[in-house]
């Protein structure tokens, strides 16, 4: 906590956090504050004016982002084809073998991707892979029968986004060793990635704020004019 409060007390001698700043601005400050011993992640925070209980009204999706997301990316892809998903770049590949593992406890992969035939079997493991978000998903890219174009593009750096039931999106853009035209380009990828998802049933104002931060660094609000056209 002390730590904490030095480090944020060292980024109020750079920055006015009561204060909104345009994008560009908000990158340039943020990088200004004082980093932490490890290459942290770079993250946008999202809130939402949309209605969480209505079902037409969820927001999720996914977009590549221009300049990856620095963070390796682990896939276990659901197959029978083991060997063309292996050399198209998967960590892990396999179906009953693998679903039996995962019901044993084991998740060391951070996206799953599966093919059309095997998410026939793996909907029997939704229970253990949904709640912690690695469920494969039409809507995400994450179930599809070109496994090397999924695998590329999970690599490559595509994030996913999902609204939480308080309608907060919380999204990781890039590290803090990105340069800040880097961070840049990804966080208005990402923006202009939900106010395309905006759904079609909603009426009224739909990004209600956003903030950007790193791992240990305060918040640093952005500016409504930034999404206001969304």
């Amino acid at each position: 906590m002390e730590k904490h409060s030095k480090r944020y007390r060292s980024a109020l001698q750079v920055a006015d956090l009561a204060k909104d700043y345009p994008l560009k601005e908000a990158v340039d400050v943020l990088v200004k504050f004082p980093a932490a011993k490890f290459d942290e992640t770079v993250e946008l925070a999202i809130r939402l004016g949309v209605d969480p209980t209505a079902g037409d009204q969820m927001v999720r999706g996914t977009t590549p982002l221009p300049n990856g997301s620095g963070k390796k990316v682990r896939v276990l892809v659901f197959t029978d084809n083991v060997e063309a998903a292996l050399a198209a770049g998967a960590d892990h590949a396999g179906l009953a073998d693998y679903m039996a593992k995962i019901n044993e406890g084991w998740l060391d992969f951070d996206v799953a991707i599966a093919t059309t035939e095997a998410m026939k079997t793996v909907r029997t493991i939704a229970r253990v892979l949904g709640p912690k978000g690695l469920m494969p998903n039409p809507k995400s890219g994450t179930v599809t029968d070109d496994i090397v174009a999924g695998i590329k593009a999970v690599k490559a750096g595509r994030v996913e986004f999902k609204m939480d039931k308080t309608c907060n999106i919380g999204v990781g853009i890039g590290k803090r060793s990105f340069t800040p035209a880097q961070i840049l380009e990804n966080a208005q990828a990402v923006l202009d990635a939900i106010g395309k998802a905006k759904p079609a049933s909603f009426k009224g104002r739909y990004i209600q704020n956003v903030a950007l931060s790193s791992s240990h660094s305060p918040a640093v609000r952005i500016a409504a004019a930034e999404y206001s056209q969304f």
